[in-house]
């Protein structure tokens, strides 16, 4: 879908009636603060709910989901305006391929976001997901690589797949809480974020449910096990991390390009001069003098100090 077409959020209209009410106060939140467009950018793994999660929010099937078919290389940025507000969401490919992390989707995805500006970055996860591993702590390093550290205090992790029956005689509460730790230890470890600065700026967690098998409420609403309204606290959360003082992210040439490698190591030239001249230079020009000295002296002088005939 290209980019910069607009179109009325018509999908809002499909929510249940109390879902509506919320989503269209934490929208005139965001005005009353004068932000009146708001750009969120959804990464994560293949076969996670990325693109599902997308459609959920908009209440309109904007991206395709198929269990059979993979996903493509593009990203795609879909916009939608209600009552002077525009959303944009861009949904983007999977960040891995055979077990590694897709440099080339990553390439793609930082290309497309060139003069955009970042309000929100959705990490996407599946919570019946039991094993992370070092590759996960890749992908969040390559994530914070290409936008920087400051990205995460503009993140937001969801948890998929979220209407489940913990293992293990587990309460939901329990799991989810093991879950969502051991998976924010190894965003911290990947995108090396220290203790104190998360302690300051937590990244917060919501769960979602794309599937039909979500149950709803008396209103309609959908709900998880723990009976959480899981869309209106998904929209609340989004909401809180725009207000949240930090600064959006605006990718530039500089950001996709990165560090200049012709820019490293050079704080480190005037102490390698330095050591140079102590060690190499010096002895060398010490050298040369005794040479010079050597030779200025004549023969006969040279002969009874010894240095003669072979001897030097």
């Amino acid at each position: 879908m290209a980019a910069g077409v607009v179109r009325e959020w018509f999908g809002i209209q499909q929510f249940p009636a109390p879902t509506q009410t919320k989503l269209h106060e934490y929208l005139g939140k965001l005005k009353q603060e004068n932000v009146n467009t708001l750009t969120i950018l959804v990464m994560g793994k293949g076969g996670v709910g990325k693109s599902s999660t997308v459609n959920s929010i908009l209440g309109e099937r904007v991206a395709t989901v198929s269990a059979f078919q993979s996903e493509g290389l593009r990203p795609m940025m879909i916009s939608r305006s209600r009552a002077g507000f525009t959303l944009n969401i861009i949904d983007t490919p999977g960040l891995v391929e055979g077990g590694y992390v897709n440099e080339q989707a990553l390439e793609i995805i930082k290309r497309f976001l060139l003069n955009k500006t970042i309000d929100v970055l959705i990490y996407v996860d599946r919570l019946d997901s039991y094993r992370v591993d070092n590759l996960d702590r890749q992908v969040i390093k390559a994530i914070t690589d290409s936008f920087g550290k400051a990205i995460w205090k503009r993140g937001l992790v969801v948890l998929t797949h979220a209407y489940l029956s913990p293992p293990d005689g587990l309460s939901y509460d329990e799991f989810f809480t093991r879950r969502s730790e051991t998976l924010l230890k190894i965003i911290r470890l990947g995108a090396k974020i220290r203790k104190q600065e998360y302690q300051d700026s937590a990244i917060p967690i919501a769960l979602v449910e794309n599937t039909g098998k979500c149950a709803t409420n008396e209103g309609g609403e959908k709900v998880l096990p723990d009976g959480t309204v899981w869309i209106p606290n998904l929209v609340k959360t989004i909401t809180d991390i725009v207000l949240n003082g930090s600064k959006a992210i605006t990718v530039d040439q500089k950001l996709i390009d990165g560090p200049n490698p012709n820019q490293r190591g050079k704080i480190f030239i005037p102490l390698i001069l330095a050591l140079q001249y102590f060690f190499l230079v010096k002895p060398i020009k010490h050298r040369i003098r005794e040479d010079i000295a050597r030779e200025k002296k004549p023969l006969w002088e040279l002969r009874d100090m010894g240095l003669a005939d072979g001897k030097f």
